[in-house]
């Protein structure tokens, strides 16, 4: 009988960890299925450039898998069983239920619209490609002059402020920030940004809570109203809620609690990776939401499987940092170097050579999950029997 594992969701986590999986172990002794609703891979890190008119490469996930022995199921998953060990899903064929062995959970995360009023009715989200192309075509529209109002000072936030800046430079671009703009960065990095945003005419609003959206209307907790054809709302993401709904240990948040392997601390037939994972890094901090971190999740969980499976020592590597990639426009960027817990450094890198960093940074995290079988050495084991996984697993807790 072959090992069922079912990998949920094929963003950058979970095709990742199906590729390297399938890299770890002998197609006889395991079958990998990997569920996604969509046929082709999204690039989420460059959903500010699809939402600004420019034309992404299509990735289909049946040609990035070919060759791995990686089964594609076009279906959207409904529920999770942990206990039964099922996902029920919705795909072409009506609703069906698949059996797992071992269950990868990379469901990831979505817009996260919070508790003010009027961002669900009157907001556009760049967090995936429905909305991301709903407000390339709201630009488009747009007649010169008119306000744009992007809310949320994080990444997110910055790179897709520049990017409608440069590509509409006719529009009255500003960005709506809670603290002060680029807080998160070093003095070098604070000054960068502000010298790209006064150049390309944004409007920062600094320490500025929003407290309502309308159709045409930011409103601020000191009393302005912010002008406002469009609003961006970039304040942040939430995780799929299946999660939640099952009987796996999660935080408040919905996040599936984790150890060091990226194996439920509930239900140990379950790891989760990415944004859908609650898991610490160095100095005991929680990893952020990120391709950042997401990607070595996906990486120690693929490993930490294989080696349970085929009964090896199970690998643990500590997840660390070492860059923040800000894409800030086409001709600019910003690359933060930061501690192995993410703090920011002195040390920055600025302009074109930044941009062209950072675009090798997203071709490189995509060309990793389209060539699973080049990107690492082979290094297939057979799968052992349940009792000597069991004395490995033994002697990773003993560890």
């Amino acid at each position: 009988m072959q090992h069922r594992i079912v990998v949920l969701g094929a963003g950058y986590t979970g095709a990742t960890a199906a590729g390297r999986l399938a890299r770890r172990l002998h197609r006889e002794d395991v079958s990998i299925t990997l569920v996604n609703p969509e046929a082709d891979f999204v690039e989420r890190v460059r959903m500010h450039q699809l939402a600004t008119g420019q034309d992404l490469r299509p990735r289909p996930l049946a040609e990035m898998l070919a060759g791995t022995g990686v089964e594609l199921r076009l279906a959207k998953v409904t529920a999770v069983d942990a206990d039964r060990k099922a996902v029920s899903v919705t795909g072409a064929d009506g609703p069906a239920e698949l059996a797992y062995d071992t269950l990868v959970y990379a469901l990831g995360s979505g817009w996260n619209a919070g508790d003010v009023p009027g961002v669900a009715e009157h907001a556009h989200e760049i967090a995936g490609r429905p909305g991301a192309r709903r407000l390339r075509e709201r630009l488009a529209a747009l007649d010169a002059g008119r306000p744009v109002v992007v809310v949320g000072g994080g990444l997110t936030g910055v790179e897709a402020a520049t990017e409608i800046a440069e590509a509409y430079p006719d529009l009255d671009v500003s960005l709506v920030a809670r603290g002060a703009l680029g807080d998160w960065l070093s003095a070098g990095g604070r000054a960068h940004l502000r010298k790209v945003t006064d150049r390309l005419g944004i409007e920062v609003h600094e320490n500025a809570a929003v407290t309502a959206v309308t159709e045409d209307a930011v409103a601020t907790a000191d009393g302005r109203s912010l002008p406002a054809a469009v609003t961006v709302w970039t304040t942040g993401f939430a995780v799929h809620p299946i999660a939640r709904a099952t009987s796996l240990e999660t935080t408040g948040h919905g996040q599936i609690m984790v150890d060091a392997t990226m194996r439920s601390r509930s239900h140990p037939d379950v790891y989760a990776i990415g944004d859908a994972a609650l898991a610490t890094g160095p100095g005991g901090k929680p990893l952020r939401m990120s391709c950042a971190s997401g990607v070595p999740m996906a990486w120690q969980a693929a490993d930490a499987i294989a080696a349970r499976l085929t009964g090896s020592k199970v690998p643990r590597v500590s997840i660390r940092y070492y860059q923040q990639c800000v894409s800030l426009g086409r001709a600019e960027g910003l690359i933060q170097f930061v501690t192995a817990d993410d703090r920011a450094v002195d040390r920055t890198l600025t302009g074109r050579t930044a941009a062209l960093y950072k675009e090798l940074v997203c071709k490189g995290a995509a060309w990793g999950v389209a060539n699973p079988t080049l990107r690492m050495p082979s290094r297939r084991r057979r799968v052992a029997g349940p009792r000597t996984q069991d004395r490995t697993d033994a002697k990773a807790t003993a560890a």
